[in-house]
């Protein structure tokens, strides 16, 4: 073999190992689990609640697969509140923090009103295309702009996923309890409300704010009980 294909084979076979000498180490050192915080993992957590309730609401359990998604956000509140006593926050926790949003509140959103209220499969790609779009829209600028507003408040640039999850949430119990209102007003309403989180609303993040969000998750659960063992 002349000196040039020795040459050759030898550099190729020497990028190669260099390549398989990272892989290696990016599998075995500081990889990205290993980067994950107690804070990341409390995000984890919520994922996976996120994930069960997209199961139970594909198996036809839509109120168990609700309160699912409420421990779930239960988790998603944790990791920031983790994040900030233990002084820990940071741009790749915020990063997983908005990825996890994406399924524990706007694909299980899309996915309710899939399973309960669409009226046609048209309605339900047209209602799950506009929260998935505006909400992802959200979350991107959110990553990029952060919080708005001076002083001791401070707000969210347009309504949030979880504001728009809770629409959904009340359109599903409105159709329960409500005979006239059907799967047609309820996706004009999700689809109405959507732009709101790409507009120039700004919503205040405050303790109180948190405490009604909180009182709607209690009065949610308490209402999906009550279906589920029809005591309503």
């Amino acid at each position: 073999m002349s000196n040039e294909g020795r040459s050759a084979r030898g550099g190729w076979t020497e990028r190669l190992d260099r390549r398989a000498r990272r892989v290696v180490a990016s599998s075995t050192g500081d990889n990205m689990v290993r980067r994950l915080t107690v804070a990341d993992w409390l995000s984890l957590a919520a994922l996976f609640w996120a994930w069960v309730g997209a199961v139970l609401f594909v198996q036809g359990e839509v109120n168990w697969g609700i309160v699912a998604v409420l421990v779930g956000f239960v988790f998603d509140k944790l990791d920031g509140y983790y994040a900030r006593e233990h002084g820990t926050p940071s741009a790749f926790g915020r990063q997983i923090d908005s990825f996890i949003d994406i399924f524990t509140y706007l694909v299980s959103a899309a996915l309710l009103y899939h399973v309960v209220m669409r009226p046609h499969w048209v309605a339900s790609a047209v209602v799950g295309f506009v929260v998935l779009m505006f909400g992802g829209l959200r979350l991107i600028r959110h990553n990029d702009e952060g919080f708005v507003g001076d002083g001791d408040t401070r707000y969210y640039h347009g309504t949030t996923v979880v504001h728009t999850h809770l629409v959904v949430l009340a359109n599903y119990f409105v159709l329960q309890f409500v005979p006239p209102w059907n799967g047609w007003l309820a996706g004009l309403s999700i689809v109405a409300v959507c732009p709101l989180m790409t507009s120039e609303y700004r919503a205040p993040k405050t303790d109180d704010a948190h405490l009604l969000v909180a009182l709607g998750g209690a009065v949610t659960v308490a209402l999906c009980l009550a279906i589920e063992f029809g005591v309503v």
